[in-house]
């Protein structure tokens, strides 16, 4: 039995990721399918790109995830299928895999091209459903990733935004996403933290929006409610929330705002 994931923007109120799966079961009627998310920002390729990269490693190996948040769709931009170490992807190659092939730089990409394998007749802007539904399935089935098309050397990808220190010596990162709960989640790593601080009593004083943050927490409700607050979550990156409440909402920030890290003495 394999596993096919999927991740989209295409929300639950229609009936396009039901759709998706009658194809998919049509074709590999044994297949398990698992639901990442289907709320991602419409058109927000870098938050799917996050979203998909935190939870895959927590898959078995073999997982097909089918990624599709596509503002190009029915453009020329290529249909892509991947093997990685871990499993495979199947998507738009606009960038969502681009942590991925970060990862792992040897992994194989193949334009999605042979029609043996995907619907007969192609929608100019429901894809999902006729290219890359299809293709997960078969791929399910065993077919070979070879044989949906012809391998390609450069897949479309991102700068991943990395921190950079500043001539003061603060650090700046910057948000990444805004995840269903308001928090926002940065680029900001405790890697990053423990070589700001470099050893001795210092604390950390964090900058966003309009408001300073002085150190950082181990859980949410160590902040009382309405308190803003930073803490590392599950995924090992900075968060900054509001306790009980929306920090995207509560600051107005989001994607790419800057967050500003500094050393402090402690008192």
């Amino acid at each position: 039995m394999s596993i096919i994931t999927l991740t989209t923007d295409f929300g639950i109120s229609d009936g396009y990721v039901g759709t998706m799966k009658g194809v998919i079961l049509s074709i590999a009627p044994d297949a398990k399918l698992v639901d990442i998310s289907h709320e991602i920002e419409p058109q927000h390729i870098r938050q799917a790109a996050y979203v998909l990269h935190s939870v895959a490693s927590y898959f078995p190996r073999g997982t097909i995830h089918l990624a599709v948040v596509d503002p190009g769709v029915g453009s020329a931009r290529r249909a892509l299928a991947v093997r990685t170490s871990h499993g495979f992807l199947v998507g738009p190659d606009n960038g969502l895999f681009t942590l991925f092939l970060a990862d792992d730089p040897a992994a194989e990409c193949h334009a999605i091209t042979n029609t043996q394998y995907l619907l007969p007749r192609i929608s100019s802007t429901f894809h999902g459903r006729d290219v890359f539904a299809p293709a997960a399935a078969h791929l399910a089935n065993g077919v070979d990733l070879a044989d949906l098309g012809p391998r390609i050397g450069d897949p479309v990808t991102f700068p991943v935004p990395q921190p950079e220190q500043q001539a003061d010596g603060s650090w700046r990162g910057c948000v990444l996403y805004a995840d269903h709960f308001g928090n926002l989640i940065t680029s900001v790593t405790e890697e990053l933290l423990q070589q700001l601080l470099g050893g001795g009593r210092h604390s950390v004083e964090i900058v966003i929006g309009q408001q300073c943050i002085s150190g950082i927490r181990r859980t949410f409700a160590e902040g009382a409610p309405g308190e803003l607050v930073a803490l590392f979550g599950s995924s090992g990156r900075l968060e900054i929330a509001v306790t009980n409440g929306n920090a995207a909402r509560a600051l107005n920030v989001g994607s790419d705002s800057p967050i500003i890290l500094r050393r402090v003495q402690e008192v």
